[in-house]
């Protein structure tokens, strides 16, 4: 795994969708999905054409995630 990954519930600031997906193992339909039904943490417009989530939304998503048994 790479190492800055390892450091993500220290950091402050934002991740891009490409990111997250190497964190949370699904597709990239799913995960939109489970945003909009609540499941996955809710999306930032950084501006028009960037989208963006909270490191620590993700960081909590992902304990939740890799702890169910889905």
């Amino acid at each position: 795994m790479d190492d800055s990954y390892t450091r993500l519930p220290y950091l402050i600031g934002f991740l891009r969708l490409e990111q997250i997906l190497k964190l949370i193992p699904v597709s990239e339909s799913t995960w939109w999905r489970g945003c909009k039904s609540g499941r996955f943490p809710k999306p930032y417009k950084l501006s028009q054409r960037i989208t963006a989530w909270k490191i620590s939304d993700i960081v909590e998503c992902q304990k939740i995630f890799l702890a169910s048994p889905e």
